[in-house]
């Protein structure tokens, strides 16, 4: 059963996700807040598998929420999935360099959303590449470079082409195909990766792949 806590300061979008949710037999809610606040508090006190986050929230918003999630040890197995509307935030990639998951849109399909939060639930943090291809790019160029290309350097030139291509919003198996490898042995440079950069997860690869400049938004 994978245990879900909501976090939108929107009653009814929150009753919605909840009906949307709870008709699966593998998934549940655990708890709902109405602000960022709030949403660290449920998560300390359920530990739930996925936080669904709203960005703009009052209190506390999404970013900070996410943040203080993603450092408190005993929430280390919650992942955020982020949730938005393309067009409006501005604030997407400051989410998840603050350690969230991924990102869905808010007008996603039903079947889009669960199958997101089955995705993050396991830890795979795997965003869809059209997701990533579209909101990435807009907010990726921007003047808020941290992580120093040098940084790379404890990378092999695969895992450094594996990066990459995470960059780019492609699959496991996408990476394999164009690598020519099998996806067992994608997934492993891209865990491998993960663990010399100390990246969270695959959201936070993505981020450190333009980050570093190995990857630039395509306008």
């Amino acid at each position: 059963m994978i245990r879900v806590l909501l976090a939108d300061d929107q009653v009814l979008i929150r009753a919605g996700f909840r009906a949307l949710i709870e008709a699966e037999d593998s998934i549940e809610v655990v708890g709902e807040a109405a602000d960022g606040r709030q949403a660290v508090a449920l998560a300390v006190e359920h530990v739930p598998d996925v936080v669904l986050l709203d960005i703009q929230m009052p209190v506390m918003d999404g970013i900070e929420a996410t943040r203080r999630i993603a450092a408190d040890p005993r929430l280390a197995g919650v992942h955020v999935m982020i949730l938005t509307n393309y067009g409006v935030d501005e604030y997407v990639f400051q989410a998840l360099k603050a350690g969230a998951a991924g990102f869905l849109l808010k007008d996603s399909d039903p079947d889009d959303l669960l199958h997101g939060i089955r995705v993050v639930a396991r830890g795979d943090a795997l965003l869809s590449p059209d997701i990533t291809r579209r909101l990435i790019g807009e907010f990726v160029a921007r003047p808020q470079l941290s992580l120093p290309t040098g940084d790379l350097d404890v990378l092999t030139e695969r895992e450094r082409e594996t990066v990459a291509l995470v960059g780019r919003g492609l699959s496991n198996e996408e990476i394999a195909a164009h690598l020519v490898v099998s996806p067992f042995t994608a997934k492993t440079h891209v865990s491998r990766a993960m663990t010399k950069l100390g990246a969270r997860d695959r959201a936070q690869l993505v981020v450190m792949a333009y980050e570093s400049g190995l990857v630039t938004a395509r306008r």
